[in-house]
């Protein structure tokens, strides 16, 4: 029985032998080749840029970067370096442009430099401001600070030029003598422009509002001259009729207001430094 047994098992076992599986590598080989299929369709998605959003991304970096700042978008089309193999083999990849040490900082020199010219032109805006006052003038002059410099403004109403006249009134000339002290202390170069309203009225005897408002502002520039004294070569004069307006001639105010002279106190700074005056200047306001 034993025996038999003995025997009957070993042909059992020798069967079992004989039926085991051998195709067990192609799961293996399987699983390999589906790995291989995620990894090419990952590394297929990441190749793919999407030009479109990646201009609007440039456009939006750039306009928060501008006004003298640094930009790190140069509006290359490729990556960092642009001659790279990479750029050669896909000219459609985008490039970023690091920021220039040298750049950023002529930028800060900038903006210092804009920040101290801002500081002289409240110092003389200040000064005018208290000279008005003793004269008992508040009022008769507004300021404020763009890319050309300080900017007085005198509103020209009867009391400085009669209508259609570029003659000087005596009232004219007493603001005038309230401005002119902090001026003639200044070495800056010095514009007056002259301005009419938008009325479609007669100019007689003035051609037109070009010939009467240079007319006026050549009228301030001569008292400035004469009575200052502020030299010669520190001054200009120029009539821009009604093309600067301050107010839309819709604006009841738009009579009195548009019709005025400038003296611009001019900056002394490179364009770039100029840019960033209107900014710092914030602040500067009604006489």
């Amino acid at each position: 029985m034993s025996a038999g047994r003995s025997a009957a098992g070993r042909r059992r076992g020798g069967h079992a032998e004989e039926h085991e599986n051998h195709e067990r590598w192609m799961v293996t080989y399987a699983d390999m080749l589906t790995l291989l299929l995620v990894l090419f369709i990952v590394l297929y998605a990441i190749s793919q840029v999407n030009t479109s959003k990646f201009s609007e991304l440039k456009s939006s970096l750039a306009s928060a970067f501008k006004n003298g700042q640094p930009s790190v978008l140069s509006g290359g089309s490729g990556i960092v370096g642009g001659d790279s193999a990479a750029q050669q083999a896909n000219p459609n990849l985008p490039v970023f442009s690091p920021i220039q040490p040298g750049k950023a900082k002529e930028t800060s020199q900038d903006q210092e430099a804009a920040r101290h010219e801002v500081d002289e032109f409240k110092e003389i805006e200040a000064a005018i401001r208290a000279s008005l006052h003793k004269h008992g003038l508040d009022g008769n002059a507004e300021f404020s600070i763009d890319e050309r410099g300080l900017v007085v403004t005198v509103v020209t109403n009867e009391l400085v030029f009669s209508g259609n006249s570029a003659v000087l009134e005596p009232e004219g000339a007493v603001i005038l003598n309230a401005v002119l002290p902090p001026l003639r202390k200044a070495t800056n170069q010095i514009q007056v422009d002259g301005h009419t309203n938008q009325q479609n009225v007669s100019t007689a005897p003035y051609p037109s509002g070009w010939e009467l408002s240079s007319a006026r502002a050549s009228s301030v520039v001569r008292y400035l001259v004469t009575h200052g004294p502020i030299a010669a070569s520190r001054l200009s004069a120029a009539g821009f009729s009604d093309q600067r307006p301050l107010l839309a001639a819709s604006d009841p105010r738009s009579i009195t207001r548009n019709r005025r002279v400038d003296i611009v106190v001019l900056s002394k700074l490179p364009a770039a430094a100029r840019s960033q005056l209107p900014t710092l200047g914030k602040g500067v306001g009604h006489g």
